[in-house]
């Protein structure tokens, strides 16, 4: 009998080996029921691994994997009570969209009557807003199409959870942008757990309201995705999620000072573990004030090496002496004296100690700390 979970997928310290290649290592994680999760890191972080082991293609090599409370460690996929969708949808061409959908109803045990299987693949199709496309061939849908028809595919049985492997990687970026509205539509529609692999921080930022980072096969942090882009738990997190700055810097004063590289000095509060020594002072380009003159005593000269105009915004590549090379965004709509700011101007930088975040320059803990009490 499934014992009672609030979670609808846990790991419990499951490690993967390929052999001599550990692919995950000691990977703790709950999701939620009704959760919308993204595992999200570079190539060969572990979090296809991790997906694949959740529908059951994987088994693991040491822990345990549960679903809906109940350990499923050596259950084939097609006894699990999920469903997957492929980077590549996997459609059969043979069959027109609504033999597609319904395939997995017409292989289940005990049979489910014809006209259940029609009702329920006619409900699936309207799901994804794909209503009138019941007799069209696979070649005659286009690639948004074809990915709604997977989708269809995927909760006609009704799973517990949807696994999704990049299934907007294909896809170009008008329709990309569409699809993961329609995606969030969906899973708050049906009211099941996703989990969604991404290499994309955008895709992941905007469709999860949970986010996982991984790195080398490990969790580096698991929160929201404003908790994950505004308190990175460690430098990787803050270079990987979104763009960041990195200045070098030395805490001093028993924690209470960074000396950057030029000289100047920002006040710290002093925080457990990181009270001096040489750290990396990180900042969001968008946290960084772009001005034509020096504002307050935070203020620090460059020079605009680049612009790059994305409308209702734009990027600057900027160089300050003894500190190196920034990227600012500017917001048009909210700062018109940026706006006409051109390669070679000198200017000034400036931010607010509140918005950075400051590391051990060598770390391998996941710790991250505050430049100021926020």
């Amino acid at each position: 009998m499934a014992s009672a979970s609030t979670n609808d997928i846990e790991f419990r310290s499951v490690t993967k080996n390929y052999g001599a290649v550990t692919a995950v290592t000691d990977i703790n994680l709950n999701v939620p029921k009704g959760a919308f999760l993204a595992l999200l890191g570079p190539s060969g972080c572990g979090k296809t691994t991790c997906l694949r082991m959740m529908g059951g293609f994987e088994q693991p090599s040491e822990g345990a994997v549960l679903i809906d409370g109940r350990e499923m460690n050596g259950v084939p996929a097609y006894r699990r009570p999920v469903n997957m969708v492929f980077q590549h949808y996997a459609l059969f061409p043979h069959f027109n969209v609504e033999q597609n959908v319904a395939y997995g109803l017409r292989q289940m045990r005990p049979r489910i009557a014809a006209a259940e299987i029609n009702r329920r693949a006619a409900e699936a199709l309207e799901m994804v807003r794909l209503g009138g496309f019941a007799k069209r061939r696979i070649h005659e849908m286009s690639g948004g199409q074809q990915q709604r028809v997977a989708l269809a595919r995927a909760i006609v049985n009704r799973p517990s959870v949807l696994l999704l492997d990049e299934p907007l990687a294909a896809l170009d970026k008008k329709l990309r942008s569409a699809m993961q509205i329609e995606l969030q539509t969906l899973q708050r529609e049906l009211g099941i757990t996703f989990v969604l692999v991404t290499h994309d921080q955008e895709e992941a930022l905007s469709m999860a309201d949970l986010v996982c980072v991984m790195s080398a096969g490990r969790i580096r942090q698991l929160g929201t995705p404003q908790e994950v882009y505004d308190r990175p738990a460690d430098l990787f997190v803050a270079d990987f999620v979104g763009k960041t700055n990195r200045i070098g810097a030395t805490m001093e004063a028993g924690g209470t000072r960074l000396r950057l590289g030029d000289g100047s000095a920002l006040a710290a509060n002093a925080r457990p573990g990181l009270a001096t020594g040489d750290v990396i002072v990180a900042i969001r380009p968008e946290a960084i004030r772009l001005t034509r003159a020096a504002v307050g005593s935070a203020s620090f000269a460059g020079t605009v090496t680049h612009r790059i105009f994305l409308g209702s915004s734009a990027e600057y590549a900027v160089t300050v002496p003894g500190l190196g090379d920034f990227l600012v965004t500017a917001d048009r709509r909210g700062m018109n004296e940026s706006d006409l700011v051109e390669p070679g101007e000198a200017i000034f930088l400036g931010f607010d100690p509140d918005m950075a975040h400051v590391f051990p320059a060598q770390v391998s803990s996941a710790q991250v700390f505050s430049a100021s009490n926020a």
